[in-house]
């Protein structure tokens, strides 16, 4: 007799909610199959694709799948598996790395046989490639009594099918007695053309709409010929809590966080589903409930379809020149003070240049009069002598010319850049004075 596991739809990598630690759950389950395997001392451990979330994985996701899969080699399991369309690349697939390295085995139209079964692999294949499909495989070795199909899609009689099972099972050019799938996340198993064809559903919940627990197939190939199939839990996954709240016409928040406050949230991921009627809520503050009271992660779903509001919403922005002009005003500025302002904010200098003339303007200020910055006397903000840049412009005077003498001339930019360092600062005539706290550069970004 063969025993395997059959796993798949580990989406390594998966970080649910962007949380890194729903990402580390995702690669912990997938340590407990493997542990499993070891423990039951199972011939093989079949992977029915998506082995990843995705074709990118990181250097991390790499190296813990790396260790997950050297505990399985040096225990003597084979781990075998197909390409998920998550994981699926152009060229050279990461199981193909993985099996470089001596640690797995990617399945294809060649068996592999382990004690007296032969596994045959067919990897993710898009709808619109699969009617060039032959469903050619490698007769079945002589010391082979059983022979199994792993593939990954979604096959019928399935719930989203789009793959034709009985057409592989009738076009195939070997007899299988089971047929060992990935894709659908919810296990299942039927017999289709006396074939058992079997989803073993994920190892983590990918989505809300995973409610049942996770967990993955036992599969005996029998010497009688015949296949059993069994489903075994993984009770170590992270725990969800579904709070499913059906408001009346009169109730609202309330209800919902009173529905939350009776479950023992600590180190879960919360779905708060909310249905029926009742008064408009604020998810922002149910998920703060859950947070506060221990949860990882908390969700709210409110699948009711709300009434628009009666009055009709109206937004105006105010002109943003007047805002301006009339904050200066209120502010009491010396004149000094309104001079400068208007340097600042009129359009006669190119922006890369209003930092030296403030500097120089206020040097000249300074030497004709040391207390033209003084406190300005009071003012109110209908004083006609209060005047900024905005008053000018809002006047329609001209904004003068732009001058020549201090802005660079279009496509100097290359002689500035000159003026770099390669630490990517301005340079300066004394190297040890630090640059300008104020002035930003392309470093500042990165």
């Amino acid at each position: 007799m063969t025993r395997v596991i059959h796993t798949g739809d580990t989406h390594i990598g998966y970080r649910q909610y962007n949380s890194p630690e729903r990402r580390q759950d995702f690669l912990e389950a997938f340590r407990s199959v493997v542990e499993d395997a070891v423990t039951d001392d199972v011939d093989a451990v079949i992977h029915a694709g998506d082995l990843f979330h995705d074709r990118r994985p990181s250097l991390v996701d790499l190296q813990g799948t790396v260790d997950i899969l050297r505990t399985l080699a040096d225990a003597d399991i084979p781990f075998l598996a197909v390409v998920g369309n998550h994981e699926s690349k152009r060229d050279a697939q990461w199981l193909d790395l993985f099996a470089d390295l001596g640690l797995a085995t990617r399945l294809g139209a060649e068996p592999v046989v382990v004690d007296d079964t032969a596994f045959y692999g067919l990897d993710f294949v898009p709808r619109s490639r699969r009617d060039d499909l032959t469903y050619d495989f490698d007769a079945l070795p002589a010391d082979a009594a059983h022979a199994s199909l792993v593939s990954h899609g979604l096959f019928e009689p399935f719930a989203h099918a789009d793959w034709d099972t009985e057409t592989v099972l009738a076009e195939s050019t070997v007899d299988f007695d089971a047929v060992l799938l990935g894709d659908n996340h919810k296990p299942d198993t039927a017999e289709v053309l006396d074939t058992w064809v079997t989803y073993c559903g994920s190892t983590e919940r990918a989505s809300a709409s995973e409610r049942a627990d996770r967990g993955y197939n036992l599969v005996d190939f029998a010497d009688d010929g015949t296949v059993g199939i069994s489903r075994r839990g993984l009770p170590s996954t992270r725990e969800f809590v579904f709070v499913d709240v059906a408001l009346a016409a009169d109730e609202g928040i309330d209800r919902v966080q009173e529905r939350v406050r009776q479950h023992d949230l600590a180190d879960t991921v919360v779905i708060v589903t909310v249905e029926g009627e009742g008064r408009p809520i604020a998810p922002a503050a149910v998920e703060e409930l859950a947070i506060d009271r221990g949860a990882l992660v908390a969700r709210v779903n409110d699948r009711r379809d709300l009434p628009d509001e009666d009055e009709d919403v109206s937004v105006s922005f105010a002109n943003p020149d007047d805002a301006v002009r009339e904050r200066v005003r209120e502010m009491g500025l010396s004149d000094a003070a309104l001079e400068i302002d208007e340097t600042v904010r009129s359009g006669d200098l190119a922006d890369s240049n209003v930092r030296d003339a403030v500097e120089r303007r206020v040097r000249d200020l300074l030497e004709d009069d040391d207390s033209a910055f003084e406190s300005a006397p009071e003012r109110h903000p209908g004083d006609e002598d209060v005047t900024t840049v905005a008053d000018h412009l809002a006047d329609g005077a001209e904004p003068a010319p732009e001058s020549t003498d201090d802005a660079p001339a279009e496509g100097a930019a290359s002689d500035s850049a000159d003026a770099v360092d390669d630490g990517g600062t301005a340079g300066t005539d004394d190297p040890d004075e630090p640059a300008d706290a104020d002035t930003a550069s392309l470093g500042d970004f990165a």
